[in-house]
Parts: structure tokens; C-alpha cells; sequence
């Protein structure tokens, strides 16, 4: 386990009971699952390498688009899927068949693994990444290596 790993699980933990609010990323304010992975990475990285386009909540999954797989790809480093490690960026397919389209931060590892998320409804919340959210799982990611200025 890296200091910046630590740091990242730290940060993401930090945005808990931050409310759900589509495309934001204010901690304490609003955010969804991309502004979470955004405001972390503000802390941890520094600048964001890009601002996000507008997104509607589906991600374009009528075009069958991968549009958020394709923004972790350019800026985060792509992991082992069996690679488990705290502060990985976790990325979920939500229903087969449709797009790639939520993120979370891996918060504990082992036997009760967890990972924080903003999730519609609830906020930012750490859950417990049971089997339903495992099966999900079909990319894994680590910030590259960096600290905040």
C-alpha cells in the first residue's frame, strides 16, 4: 500500500454525505460518480487534464458509446482486473448490455472489501463491495502518480 493510495482513500472519504447532484464536483455541495474521481483527483493529482462535456445520466448508452471508460483510459492507468488495491478507480457496468457508466474508489481490501461511490439517491456513501457490485465490475484503474501542488 503507496501513501498515494492512502491519500486517495482518505480524500474520497472525505466527500461522505456529500449530496447526489448530476455533473457537479463540489465536495459539500454536490456531486455524481465522475465529480467524486474528479475532486479526488484535484486533491491528490492537482489540475484536471480535462473538463468533462456536458453528459446526460445514461452516457450516451442509447449510441452504445463507451464515453466514460474512454476518459478513465486517457487519464488513469489501466490495472489487473484481479488487481485489487485502495485508492483503485473501480468502473461498472450497470445492466448487461448497456455502457459502462459508474465509478467508485476502492476503499478496503480482503475479506470485506468497500469502496466509496456517489450514488443517485443516497449521496456519496461507502458501500460494501458485495457480490451484486462485484459482478458489475469490468474495469479497474489507479491514479498516476502525483501530488497535489
Amino acid at each position: 500500500m503507496t501513501h498515494h493510495a492512502l491519500l486517495v482513500v482518505e480524500e474520497a472519504r472525505r466527500w461522505i454525505g456529500t449530496p447526489y447532484v448530476h455533473q457537479m464536483a463540489v465536495r459539500g455541495a454536490g456531486t455524481d460518480c465522475l465529480g467524486l474521481v474528479r475532486g479526488v483527483w484535484r486533491a491528490v493529482i492537482g489540475q484536471e487534464p480535462e473538463r468533462p462535456p456536458a453528459y446526460s445520466m445514461d452516457w450516451s448508452e442509447p449510441q452504445g458509446r463507451e464515453l466514460l471508460w474512454g476518459a478513465a483510459l486517457r487519464h488513469l492507468e489501466l490495472k489487473d482486473h484481479a488487481a485489487h488495491a485502495l485508492g483503485d478507480v473501480i468502473l461498472f457496468r450497470m445492466r448487461d448490455g448497456s455502457v459502462a457508466k459508474h465509478l467508485g474508489i476502492q476503499s478496503e481490501v480482503g475479506d470485506t472489501p468497500r469502496f466509496v461511490h456517489a450514488y443517485s439517491g443516497h449521496g456519496v456513501v461507502e458501500s460494501p463491495l458485495s457480490a451484486p457490485w462485484a459482478r458489475r465490475v469490468v474495469a479497474r484503474f489507479q491514479f498516476p502518480d502525483g501530488e497535489a501542488s
